[in-house]
């Protein structure tokens, strides 16, 4: 049994947090339980586990990947990319994964952000790089291709690059320390481009952590139907490896998959976001509703068919909130009754609600979200290489959601609306800027606002309200021919509305809450009701 040593009881211990200790720990306890087990895939026990991520160590070393380095991943989910993503955070080096949607601006902006010499990268996506300014990159290990082909200004490397010796792991230069960066994750920006979350190992266990995710024991087998890249795929990776835990990876969610995934994988947990909870209460009832293995689901935001999904599949529901920058602050009770609410702050989380000058308001008044932690490292270490975006996050000592929130008869923290401009869609934070960046390329767009609007599904739907050069017009067909490969599928608004000139204020700013107030008027045009959809691009 490893002993804990602790230097400061707030902070866990290395053993606790950093993957490479956690992996030797199990390896050496657990050896033959499962740890990851890959739908219609292998299953890895911790000790195979362990020995796979050494092997990726040991490759990534050998093409000069050191302690403290950078270095992009760009993968679907699979056995290759956690392989990557542990050998990466076994040599002390940060796991920066990215988007597979990106292209353009938004990857090449990233790519210049992240300053790493080396990017893991699927086949699929190697003509991207080809596009775009390669920054400080310098190499490129290709998976999933026979031939790893060539990408103009990269050294190109086949995926086998990645099975090194395990003999051949340098030692580290020093021991990794829980308050040592994990990983980068980006997350999209509001009045400029998308910001790297810097997140420390102590952080991303406080954000997983029993506190946190109080419904999650080691006992259950959480499944991972949400990408790699982004937290909520994070959480159930780290989460499940600091329990001693197993991890179900799935390469997608799919409504008429689920139920199989779960029963192949015998998974016990899961998050689903709203709009997929609404999915699967829609499919037609089965004798076989309840005839499944999992007994837990995490459902944000809480919608209204929650309550429906929990007494149809006899599955306890709970909700939270979180975001990648902070640790999961707000959790409720089991199978909360009211739809919206996020629940109450949990021990150890510290949270408030302010105007815009940082004074409380009043009781039952709505005001922003900000969030502080007792412990040391628990929260994010700033935006990657943007300290004028870290100062105005964590101004005044505390960090800043941009999410407005307000607090009910029961004490329950209900979201109200998002301050910022950022727009969920579909699962996914779409930043405005980077929407009306694109927009405003098209020659006959003069200026440009993206908002969100609901969407009659789950979350919103992009609306951009465009006015055109003098003499000139915008087809909506044509727009959306010009903007599907120069941005991420959910970044394609669905909704263009064409104004002789946009709402300004005195100080000739944008009113953007004029145009979410207008909504879809009778002048707008819809894609969707075009017959226009555009899907995600299956990669692997």
């Amino acid at each position: 049994m490893t002993t804990i040593i602790r230097k400061d009881p707030r902070i866990p211990a290395r053993e606790e947090c950093v993957v490479r200790y956690l992996l030797d720990r199990w390896a050496t306890e657990r050896p033959d339980e499962p740890f990851a087990v890959f739908w219609r895939g292998a299953t890895l026990t911790y000790r195979q586990m362990r020995d796979a991520a050494i092997r990726a160590a040991a490759g990534l070393a050998a093409l000069g990947v050191k302690q403290g380095d950078t270095v992009v991943v760009w993968l679907p989910n699979g056995q290759r990319c956690l392989e990557t993503w542990f050998g990466i955070n076994w040599l002390g080096a940060t796991y920066v994964p990215i988007n597979l949607a990106y292209r353009g601006h938004i990857l090449e902006h990233v790519i210049e952000n992240a300053a790493a010499r080396l990017i893991i990268a699927h086949a699929d996506l190697l003509e991207r790089l080809e596009r775009i300014d390669l920054s400080s990159l310098e190499s490129v290990v290709v998976v999933g291709a026979g031939s790893p082909g060539s990408v103009a200004g990269l050294q190109v490397f086949a995926e086998t690059a990645l099975d090194g010796d395990p003999g051949q792991v340098p030692e580290l230069a020093r021991p990794i320390e829980p308050w040592d960066l994990q990983s980068i994750i980006y997350t999209s920006g509001t009045t400029g481009p998308s910001k790297g979350v810097m997140s420390s190992y102590a952080h991303l266990w406080a954000m997983s952590g029993t506190d946190g995710f109080r419904m999650v024991t080691a006992q259950d087998r959480y499944c991972c139907n949400l990408p790699l890249f982004h937290v909520g795929g994070t959480i159930p990776v780290l989460g499940m490896l600091s329990r001693g835990g197993s991890v179900a990876i799935i390469g997608t969610f799919s409504t008429s998959e689920f139920w199989n995934q779960i029963r192949e994988t015998q998974s016990t947990c899961v998050l689903l976001l709203g709009a997929m909870a609404t999915f699967m209460v829609k499919l037609l009832p089965s004798a076989a509703d309840r005839e499944h293995t999992l007994r837990t689901a995490i459902i944000v935001p809480l919608a209204e068919d929650a309550v429906a999904f929990s007494q149809r599949f006899g599955v306890t529901v709970w909700t939270l909130y979180n975001m990648s920058e902070i640790s999961t602050p707000l959790v409720s009770a089991p199978n909360p009754p009211k739809s919206g609410i996020c629940g109450k702050p949990r021990d150890g989380a510290r949270v408030r609600l302010v105007d815009e000058n940082d004074c409380e308001v009043g009781p039952g008044e709505v005001g922003e979200l900000l969030v502080h932690a007792d412990a040391p490292w628990s929260l994010n270490s700033g935006y990657f290489r943007d300290a004028q975006a870290t100062a105005s996050a964590w101004r005044n000592g505390w960090f800043h959601t941009g999410d407005a929130f307000r607090v009910n008869e029961d004490g329950d923290w209900v979201f109200f609306d998002r301050m910022k401009d950022s727009i969920r869609r579909r699962g996914e934070n779409v930043s405005s800027f980077e929407v009306e960046v694109e927009i405003a390329a098209h020659p006959a767009v003069n200026e440009v606002a993206v908002v969100g609007v609901p969407s009659d599904m789950s979350e919103e739907e992009i609306l951009c309200v465009i006015a055109c050069v003098e003499g000139m017009s915008v087809d909506p067909i044509d727009l959306i021919d010009f903007l599907k490969p120069r941005m991420a599928h959910f970044m394609v608004p669905r909704y263009i509305r064409i104004v002789p000139a946009l709402p300004r204020t005195p100080t000739a700013k944008i009113r953007k809450h004029a145009l979410r107030d207008d909504g879809i008027t009778a002048d707008t045009w819809d894609r969707e009701a075009a017959g226009i959809y555009i899907r995600r691009e299956i990669v692997g």
